[in-house]
């Protein structure tokens, strides 16, 4: 496992969200309302359930967290750092020329970053073939791929899903982050998934759906998720919602991409500092 800490996983959810203010704040923008919603998730993944090794991030027996969604980068960069894979001194390079840490995330600039997420709709058949590929060689690593809600609409998910289930791949996990929201409204508005977990479990899925900013409900189902003693292929839906922990942000009727105003970034932290976790 990731090396053992007495930090809470509510304040690494909490350090998560800060860095990811902290990056939007040097650009002015960013996919804040997608990174703030899935911290929580996030710190689970790399504080409980992944197996990694922050100073060989290539290490053969790593698990692998694919990003399907690669305007998430902004998240994914915040719990890179957290877990030490990449140093906090590169904060403020965040979607600068010769960064590391594009504004979407790119394999061949970050490490830990082990897929260049988008178009959408791909990130879970990429996660298929790699989950074949570890199985095949007797590696026992989880594949985990975080997708969004919108990504069910694409006809590859499902395609991929049906994959997942005819090859017995029990060493990947889905990860659906559900906020709702996609570029022109609300996703089940767009074209509804909806009864999620019941089309997975059609598919021949284990599926489950929990709270994704309740961090005790986060971990059982990973919990859950891991222990599952068939080689069914794993899929978990995160109901999250968008810029947790930033009420005056949260409120807003266009999430999807936020406008922070320049003023707005420090009011922002000084919100998030008010509910700094021990």
């Amino acid at each position: 496992m990731a090396p053992v800490s007495n930090v809470s996983l509510e304040r690494r959810a909490w350090n998560i969200r800060r860095k990811a203010l902290l990056m939007g704040e040097v650009q002015g923008q960013g996919y804040i309302g997608q990174a703030l919603g899935i911290a929580d998730v996030l710190a689970a993944s790399y504080f409980h359930a992944m197996d990694y090794r922050p100073a060989d991030p290539e290490w053969e027996g790593r698990d692998r967290f694919l990003l399907s969604i690669g305007h998430y980068a902004i998240a994914l960069y915040a719990v890179l750092m957290e877990a030490g894979i990449l140093p906090e001194e590169e904060l403020e390079t965040y979607g600068m020329d010769d960064s590391r840490m594009p504004m979407s995330g790119m394999a061949s600039y970050t490490p830990g970053m082990e897929i260049t997420g988008g178009s959408l709709g791909h990130g879970l058949g990429i996660a298929v073939g790699m989950a074949m590929g570890l199985k095949r060689k007797n590696n026992n690593a989880f594949v985990y791929n975080l997708m969004s809600d919108g990504e069910l609409g694409e006809g590859s998910t499902w395609e991929a899903a049906m994959s997942a289930s005819h090859h017995k791949l029990g060493n990947l996990i889905c990860l659906v982050d559900f906020n709702d929201q996609q570029a022109d409204g609300k996703s089940t508005e767009m074209l509804s998934a909806e009864p999620v977990v019941p089309k997975f479990e059609a598919f021949g899925w284990h599926a489950q759906r929990v709270n994704g900013n309740d961090l005790a409900a986060v971990v059982a189902a990973f919990d859950a998720a891991r222990a599952v003693t068939d080689d069914r292929p794993r899929v978990i839906v995160f109901d999250t919602t968008m810029c947790k922990g930033v009420p005056f942000l949260e409120q807003r009727d266009i999430t999807h991409f936020v406008r922070v105003e320049a003023d707005e970034w420090s009011k922002a932290l000084n919100v998030l500092e008010e509910g700094k976790p021990a």
